[in-house]
């Protein structure tokens, strides 16, 4: 085996645990077949990852469920707030475009009864509120055409509706999804399906030249607690009684961050022995990268894992390396 293919390998092997763990089932274009031409396609994939997490540090994408009806009474309300009681335009799985309370009206008669009946309260989830955004400076309506075909792919044989906000700080997208699909089967988000949503998103604003990731916390050294809606709420009304961790601590955190960081550290060095001038770059960020997320973690919490791999060192770029 030569070496390119030895670096290719390790690009491949731990790439895939960065990048794409093993619960991914994006709906996107198919990974090619690891024939020699199959090999060295799908490891540029893994550099061209790389470098926008690491060099590049591509904006990340956000997909939350920031709650759902149990009711129509709910839903309705929730239509309402999104499209500003009617004032925004409103897009329907159909591709149809309504605006006012009159549409906003016969938009919650039509989820009533088509399905399973929704009443006016119940106790279980009838809809879900999903939210897709990206940072500020991102074009709205590339925002909002990246959503529509999120919510196409996710989202098909469900109906819903969507609302572009572009008078705030971020551009983003409410989607308020009809739990129960056309078929009788009900939508039931976990983790898993929200990682996924996250890379379909970055995956049809790609598609349309905006550089977006939707990279695990571990793989991009961030270790961030992010609040329930529920948390937030409480905040705002003061009925919190104890101050919540900014940063995740449990067992299973750990273990990602320690798994994050060998495999860093093993593409680093397969990158470093490259005769490929940009391999040999690109491995110097990866050791800067590594520096930089570890410097904020709890060191001896990671030491045992990462101990066991030999530290990444920080090569030199020079004559003997480019071609």
């Amino acid at each position: 085996m030569t070496q390119t293919h030895k670096i290719d390998g390790v690009l491949i092997q731990w790439g895939d645990r960065l990048f794409y763990p093993g619960n991914r089932v994006v709906k996107v274009k198919p990974q090619p077949k690891l024939g020699d031409g199959g090999m060295r396609q799908r490891a540029d994939a893994i550099r061209k990852r790389i470098e926008a997490t690491v060099v590049k540090r591509a904006p990340q994408v956000m997909v939350k469920v920031t709650g759902g009806g149990r009711g129509m009474q709910a839903i309705a309300a929730h239509i309402r707030y999104i499209s500003k009681n009617g004032r925004l335009d409103i897009e329907t799985e159909q591709g149809d475009t309504v605006r006012g309370k009159s549409a906003v009206h016969e938009l919650g008669e039509d989820w009533r009864y088509g399905g399973s009946l929704i009443g006016d309260e119940g106790n279980r989830r009838e809809a879900f509120n999903i939210m897709l955004s990206m940072p500020r400076g991102t074009d709205p309506l590339i925002v909002q055409k990246a959503a529509r075909e999120f919510a196409q792919t996710e989202l098909a044989d469900h109906k819903y509706v969507m609302v572009l906000h572009d008078h705030q700080a971020n551009p983003h997208v409410h989607i308020s999804v009809r739990a129960e699909s056309m078929s009788g089967r009900r939508l039931n988000p976990r983790k898993a399906d929200l990682q996924r949503w996250r890379e379909t998103f970055a995956e049809k604003l790609r598609g349309y030249g905006v550089e977006a990731e939707a990279t695990r916390q571990a793989t991009r050294g961030r270790n961030t607690s992010y609040p329930e809606l529920w948390w937030l709420k409480a905040k705002e009304g003061g009925r919190l009684r104890k101050v919540r961790p900014v940063n995740s601590s449990g067992a299973k955190a750990r273990t990602s961050r320690e798994e994050a960081i060998k495999g860093w550290l093993h593409i680093g060095q397969a990158l470093a022995a490259s005769p490929d001038a940009r391999d040999v770059k690109l491995a110097a960020s990866i050791a800067s990268f590594v520096q930089e997320a570890t410097a904020s973690w709890n060191q001896q919490k990671v030491s045992l894992e990462v101990g066991k791999v030999p530290q990444l060192p920080v090569p030199a770029v020079g004559p003997e390396n480019r071609r």
